[in-house]
């Protein structure tokens, strides 16, 4: 049976992340089943086409373009008389509920195609999400019209077919807003293993001369968003105290702030300036591959307060890296303490210096550590293990 499926997402290629990665794996995998797959996104700069089909899948992209976080709302109320427009579609899975889970269930109800929400981040059905904004703005979930803003979204989106949860965190929170069990699957995201592999000495050598890495360092590195809730302040004040003692220590930090409101990318560079870490720190910003990074590192570093899965943990595990991580919301589904990880708690500093510490001064077990991390992926995360089952559940034949 071909399936006609519609992929609704904010950020899709070339815009880098953990979603544009994840969605645009996954409408790969359906084109190469045999099923047709159309990805409406955002415009989010005037140099990407409005529409183009690319890897056999259509693209179309809306406005408005341009940063700031009202730029995402705008595309919400754009999307909605677009997606009416399209006909010969049977499901209709759109990755983030908070901005396009209104429009994507309406349009699916007066369709009548299958309807898919997938959140991806923690609160996005509370509310917790947005408690950062509206303090900003003076306001809270407590007050009354946040309150009935979204009682009266969830109620829209909660008509939904079935609901993915990424991980058991997400699943709770799903559950604890009325989503009936019976139309929650539990489909964590996906690595493309074979891009995300181990690599030898000679490889990584090389991987470090392609990136202007220095041959001798010690290379640690973290991949994400520059963001307060990735812990990133915490692990500059580690890393200054670290790398007196460690004069072949390198860290590079892959990802910039971006839109969100966390945004700490500026503080952090301010923070290497100011101690003097300005060589023994790489900023890369946005990069379109994270791949050669990881593979040109030594030691992966995760020390996030609040994540819906960790996907950037699971490709470094992907790589075989030894990480250090905390076990808050779905990454507590991913990494086991001394098994393929060392786990901390978030937010503890002098917890994450001795876990460095100890990785650094013992190379074996970072390379038992980093083995049964690339198992636990081929085992739990394949990309061909999630495609399955997202086949299933757009054809209504999920388990």
């Amino acid at each position: 049976m071909t399936l006609r499926l519609l992929f609704l997402t904010e950020s899709y290629w070339p815009r880098v992340g953990g979603t544009p990665t994840q969605v645009r794996m996954l409408a790969g995998e359906m084109v190469r089943r045999g099923h047709t797959v159309m990805v409406v996104t955002r415009r989010w700069e005037d140099g990407h086409p409005a529409w183009e089909e690319r890897d056999g899948i259509r693209i179309v992209r809306l406005g408005p373009t341009g940063m700031g976080p009202w730029k995402k709302w705008g595309f919400g109320f754009r999307v909605w008389p677009a997606l009416l427009r399209y006909e010969n579609v049977d499901a209709v899975y759109c990755a983030g509920v908070r901005v396009l889970g209104v429009p994507a269930i309406l349009a699916g109800r007066r369709k009548g195609w299958r309807s898919v929400l997938r959140p991806v981040s923690c609160g996005e059905m509370n509310g917790a999400f947005f408690d950062e904004g509206l303090r900003r703005m003076g306001l809270g979930t407590a007050a009354w019209p946040v309150r009935l803003g979204l009682t009266v979204r969830n109620r829209i989106v909660k008509r939904a077919d079935r609901f993915v949860a990424i991980s058991s965190a997400i699943e709770e929170e799903l559950r604890a807003v009325g989503i009936p069990p019976e139309r929650i699957v539990r489909i964590p995201n996906a690595v493309d293993e074979e891009r995300f592999r181990p690599v030898g000495p000679e490889e990584k050598q090389r991987w470090r001369a392609v990136l202007g890495l220095d041959s001798g360092w010690r290379v640690v590195i973290y991949t994400g968003r520059l963001v307060r809730a990735k812990g990133l302040p915490e692990l500059l004040r580690v890393w200054e105290r670290l790398a007196g003692k460690w004069p072949e220590a390198h860290l590079v930090l892959v990802g910039s702030g971006g839109n969100d409101l966390g945004n700490c990318e500026a503080e952090l560079r301010a923070f290497c300036r100011e101690r003097g870490l300005e060589r023994r720190v790489t900023f890369t910003s946005d990069v379109a591959d994270v791949a050669p990074w990881l593979k040109a590192s030594d030691l992966f570093l995760f020390p996030t307060r609040n994540e819906a899965f960790g996907i950037s943990l699971i490709e470094a595990m992907a790589c075989g890296l030894p990480a250090v991580s905390t076990a808050v919301g779905g990454v507590r589904d991913i990494v086991e303490d001394g098994l393929n990880a060392l786990v901390v708690p978030a937010g503890d500093e002098a917890a994450l210096e001795a876990a460095i510490r100890r990785l650094w001064s013992d190379p074996a077990l970072g390379e038992r550590l980093g083995a049964a991390a690339r198992r636990t992926v081929i085992e739990r995360f394949s990309k061909a293990m999630s495609a399955s089952r997202y086949e299933a559940l757009f054809s209504g034949q999920e388990r």
